[in-house]
């Protein structure tokens, strides 16, 4: 069997794995929030949502890094210098530290002070709003030093471990839904330190299980100079796309409150929740064939490289498409089945989102053939430049009198101009092939798209049945025609046997 062919084999076994991890921690989510919302009502959902924010948005220095130890473990591993590979990540986690350090001293300063001085708040919520901030640094901090271990497992392509520990993350998180019933005490408050348990605890087993499976994962005090200079820029880097990504976020978050109040938040938190959900369906495939990339440039196997970035740039469009579709035609059905009501903003929100997280999937591939690279100064500068002007401009329409959902429409149109800017910056690179990439990406994934919608929306607007028949009915239709046009149209006629063959030894496996 060839390499190529082992790749395949395990990126598809690993897709399956982060696949059954998302259906747990998406069916958990989905359920908790609509409990957690009933639980705490609209303004504490949208404290919680904003709070949790304001610390995310310093959080951006776990982001930064991670990616950088991402990089160079799979890196190192694609090479089999498994000596370095040890030393890479002892001074990674040694960075980690350091970075904990910097994250207390921001967060329990300026962080604090933009809390208890800028957002709008009610008075009566003040106390809850600061025991769910404190409790945030600690989970954030949890995140931080669990990031070297995930980047391991990552590295090593072991994705079932993500699988099994999700499985308690899942069950952990159920019973925090639980205990906001039970206790009498604010609930708001319970919820927080729940969260914040829930994330110690998968921490502590993460960092466990990489001590035991992985030799490199056995932290050590080492100093490499040269190692630390060389990880600190490229993070450096990727801070400063973080903080302008955070922007885009976070930012955009802080600037519906400040003009919309909280429950404008609400509606931003619930609508990113059902994104991010379907967002998992790219990122479980995305973060299989991540590691394989890097691996490939290590090698110095450029041909296959850029092959399999076309290759999952087109399947992470298909993917997101494949569950976007049935959710973008019955926006206002899945709110209302959800959550037992319809928060305004919240519809409009959930189809901008996801629209725009649909265009990112596609790209981001992209970014990983960048980073592979470890030449990011230009990259990162570029892209985070066009992420920053979000704010401006949507701190201008909303003094111009716009509605909230104008800000969505912004993020859409600077998420199609950092498609071509990335297209163009690895071109410089790396000398990807973009004419390839347009023909078979983006020219496809349009048609894909447009041929796929002709007959849900056809027999949508035909359709006299209404309530769980409709969106049932619409949601077959939408999978059928989805499936049908990526397999017969968006496929090639080898990933069409690749698929056959993949099924057909599923189904012989089962019925042994």
């Amino acid at each position: 069997m060839s390499q190529t062919s082992e790749n395949n084999k395990r990126i598809a076994k690993n897709t399956m794995f982060l696949y059954f991890r998302m259906i747990i921690i998406m069916g958990v989510s989905l359920f908790t929030s609509r409990v957690i919302l009933k639980a705490l009502g609209v303004t504490d959902y949208g404290v919680y949502n904003v709070v949790g924010g304001v610390v995310a948005m310093m959080g951006m220095l776990n982001s930064a890094m991670a990616v950088a130890s991402q990089r160079y473990l799979t890196f190192e591993l694609g090479r089999k210098d498994y000596a370095r590979l040890k030393t890479v990540f002892s001074v990674s986690f040694s960075i980690y530290l350091l970075l904990a350090l910097i994250f207390v001293i921001l967060a329990e300063t300026v962080g604090l002070w933009f809390l208890n001085a800028k957002l709008v708040i009610p008075a009566d919520r003040m106390v809850a709003a600061n025991w769910i901030y404190q409790f945030s640094i600690i989970a954030v901090i949890s995140s931080l030093l669990t990031n070297p271990y995930n980047a391991s497992i990552i590295a090593h392509e072991k994705m079932n471990a993500f699988a099994y520990v999700s499985i308690l993350e899942g069950i952990l998180k159920l019973g925090v839904a639980y205990l906001v019933y039970v206790f009498a005490y604010d609930k708001l408050i319970v919820y927080g330190a729940g969260i914040m348990l829930v994330s110690l605890i998968i921490t502590a087993i993460y960092r466990q299980y990489c001590i035991v499976k992985f030799e490199e994962c056995k932290y050590r005090w080492v100093w490499d100079k040269a190692l630390f200079k060389e990880l600190s820029t490229y993070s450096g880097w990727n801070l400063f796309s973080s903080v302008t990504n955070m922007a885009s976020g976070q930012g955009v978050n802080i600037l519906l409150n400040l003009f919309f109040g909280p429950v404008v938040n609400a509606a931003r938190g619930l609508a990113v929740q059902i994104e991010a959900a379907i967002h998992q369906f790219f990122t479980n495939f995305y973060t299989a064939t991540r590691p394989q990339i890097t691996k490939y440039y290590a090698e110095g196997n450029l041909n296959n490289m850029f092959d399999l970035v076309i290759r999952s740039s087109r399947f992470s469009f298909y993917l997101m498409l494949f569950v976007a579709m049935p959710i973008l035609l019955e926006t206002e059905f899945v709110v209302q089945l959800w959550l037992g009501q319809v928060p305004e903003y919240v519809v409009i929100f959930t189809r901008l989102i996801i629209l725009d997280g649909i265009i990112n999937a596609m790209a981001t591939p992209l970014m990983t053939t960048a980073h592979a690279t470890g030449r990011i100064a230009l990259y990162q500068f570029v892209l985070g430049t066009m992420a920053a002007l979000n704010v401006p401009i949507i701190y201008l329409l909303f003094r111009w009198g716009f509605s909230p959902y104008y800000a969505f429409y912004t993020m859409i149109i600077i998420s199609i101009i950092k498609t071509i800017a990335r297209l163009w910056l690895v071109k410089r690179l790396i000398n990807f092939p973009i004419m390839k990439y347009c023909k078979n990406v983006l020219f496809v994934s349009v048609g894909i798209g447009l041929l796929s919608m002709v007959l849900p929306l056809l027999i949508k607007m035909q359709l006299p049945l209404e309530g769980i028949i409709h969106f049932i009915v619409i949601s077959i239709i939408s999978v059928i025609s989805s499936i049908s046009v990526i397999y017969f149209i968006g496929m090639t006629k080898s990933e069409r046997t690749y698929v056959k063959k993949f099924i057909s030894e599923k189904m012989k496996l089962n019925q042994i």
